[in-house]
């Protein structure tokens, strides 16, 4: 009996233990945030995305991924609820992308916020019964995706041009073209070869030419050549110059300044003639006395000017 009561005790001791420690681990791993649920609706696959998966606002992990499943009220329709903690800055100017992480290709909920719109955005509600939906845009893997297609059909139609241009009709135009050009290069070759040849010549012609240009100005401005020849020529011209003024200037101011005078005697003359022509066979003769010398004699009061008693 007193093994089996030892075995009993140990039995409860492990099960109360057992108890304690999965109650320490639930308290230490519980997370005590609160959390409100969004959800998300969208036609396109959402390969790579799995419950659990991050949601993260601008980088910043708020949440995970509620559940995937079907909408039930649009047939075809992927809904996704979001489970983000309460207090992300979630607003009507928010909306989801799909992204990947890193190499392994896991998707994620990626959150942001439109530039334009966040100054006047309000935000969202809560309502677990009917949860907020946040519009869903295509990813970078979408974008590519429907470029990629894109530029696969431009590929494909450009191909479809080059057949059609390199046809039978076309090779056969193209390969006369080809012909054409290969007659006319070898009709060129044949005249630019004299047309090189005279080229060849007028430019040794003008080599030879500048040559002696070249020794010409070089004897030119050799000394006592013909530029100190003309440099002293120049300057001598320029001493006569200077002389030239020196004495020749000054002697005609003087020759002019007695014409000057010589003028002005003859002018004397011609109206002293003018007034008294007898003088010129009789002489000026005396001058008339003046008022206080003798022989002065006033003149007639006949002669006088009458006034008019203005």
């Amino acid at each position: 009996m007193e093994n089996k009561a030892h075995a009993l005790v140990a039995g409860v001791f492990v099960l109360v233990m057992t108890a304690l420690l999965a109650g320490l681990a639930w308290g230490l791993t519980r997370d005590r945030k609160t959390y409100d649920l969004y959800e998300i609706t969208t036609r396109d696959a959402v390969s790579g995305l799995a419950e659990q998966a991050p949601v993260r606002f601008r980088g910043v992990p708020v949440g995970q991924v509620a559940s995937i499943g079907f909408d039930p009220q649009a047939r075809g329709q992927v809904r996704i609820l979001l489970s983000v903690e309460r207090g992300a800055p979630v607003s009507t100017a928010t909306f989801a992308t799909i992204a990947t992480q890193g190499v392994t290709g896991l998707g994620f909920i990626q959150l942001d916020e439109e530039a334009a719109q966040a100054a006047t955005a309000q935000p969202l509600a809560p309502n677990d019964d009917q949860p907020p939906r946040i519009p869903l845009r295509p990813g970078f893997l979408d974008k590519l995706k429907t470029q990629g297609e894109v530029i696969l059909d431009q590929f494909e139609q450009a191909s479809t041009r080059f057949n059609q241009l390199l046809g039978d009709g076309n090779q056969k135009a193209f390969t006369q073209t080809l012909d054409s050009l290969n007659r006319l290069a070898l009709k060129l070759d044949r005249q630019v070869d004299p047309a090189l040849v005279s080229l060849r010549r007028g430019t040794d012609a003008i080599g030879s030419a500048a040559g002696e240009f070249g020794k010409v100005a070089q004897r030119l401005n050799e000394k006592n050549g013909a530029v100190d020849r003309l440099t002293a020529g120049t300057e001598a011209l320029a001493q006569s110059a200077e002389g030239f003024n020196a004495v020749t200037l000054p002697r005609l101011n003087r020759a002019a300044d007695e014409l000057t005078r010589g003028a002005r005697q003859v002018y004397r003359t011609a109206n002293l003639l003018g007034d008294n022509p007898r003088s010129l066979i009789f002489g000026a003769g005396p001058a008339a006395a003046g008022p206080g010398e003798p022989g002065f004699a006033p003149p007639d009061a006949a002669e006088r000017p009458v006034s008019t008693g203005d």
